[in-house]
């Protein structure tokens, strides 16, 4: 059984659990840390754990509120950090003393009884990746930084059940924001953030694999975005309704859910 819970989805940091349950062995991937390790330290108790229960880090891309304290946690609790190349590089190649593993484009990996596996985005980073997690029964996807929907994410989020998908902006928040010219464009751009019509079209094709059960709305722009717009355009697209759709947020995240 696959479980997982956002500690905080936003530009005020970014962090996900993932628990994977297979008899009585349980292990946890944390999926970014972009957050002071005291915050994420309170974060973690309030999910009802503590940091030495994580067994693995994957970081999806260099951008701080995605990265945070995760050398520092890592090298406290001795846990394995998985990123791609292009991220260690861009984040200047500190030592690791041992726990790096290089993450690529299609190569999975383990931790406990979930198979994780990354696939590379369109996003404004070195080489940003997200990811699919999946027991063998149900199949998660994270999908939280990406500026358009390509054929190849699509390829890669077919057949999740759930989806904690990005949907960071309104167009029309964004075109009417006092943002300034170049930072509209880049967030509205192929490689910046993707939009809430663009989340629905990526749920909307996920749906129609025959798999799709829920979608979390992740990453909302408190600026440019409203819960209420989200979760509309998403429900709009799947043809539910408004309050079945979750949004997870930036102080507190979400509850925890089963994909």
């Amino acid at each position: 059984m696959i479980r997982f819970k956002s500690l905080g989805s936003g530009s005020s940091g970014n962090a996900t659990v993932i628990q994977a349950r297979s008899g009585s062995q349980v292990a946890h991937l944390l999926v970014d840390c972009g957050l002071g390790i005291r915050e994420m330290d309170k974060r973690l108790g309030k999910a009802g754990m503590l940091a030495d229960q994580i067994d693995a880090i994957f970081i999806t891309h260099e951008h701080g509120d995605h990265i945070g304290c995760a050398r520092q946690l890592a090298l406290r609790e001795r846990i394995p950090v998985y990123m791609s190349g292009g991220t260690y590089a861009a984040i200047g190649e500190p030592d690791f003393q041992g726990l790096l593993r290089i993450a690529c484009d299609g190569l999975t990996f383990e931790v406990g009884s979930v198979q994780v596996r990354p696939f590379t985005v369109p996003h404004d980073a070195r080489e940003p990746l997200q990811l699919t997690c999946t027991d063998g029964d149900t199949r998660l996807g994270v999908v939280t930084d990406l500026g358009h929907v390509s054929a190849h994410v699509l390829q890669e989020v077919a057949g999740c059940a759930t989806l904690l998908l990005e949907c960071n902006h309104d167009e029309a928040m964004l075109a009417a924001s006092s943002y300034p010219p170049f930072l509209k464009r880049r967030v509205g751009g192929a490689y910046g953030h993707l939009a809430n019509s663009a989340a629905g079209y990526l749920a909307r094709s996920v749906l129609a694999s025959g798999s799709l059960r829920q979608v979390v709305a992740a990453h909302l722009s408190e600026q440019n975005n409203t819960p209420a717009l989200a979760r509309d355009a998403l429900a709009q697209a799947l043809a539910c309704g408004a309050d079945d759709i979750h949004v997870a947020d930036g102080p507190s995240g979400s509850g925890w859910m089963t994909a």
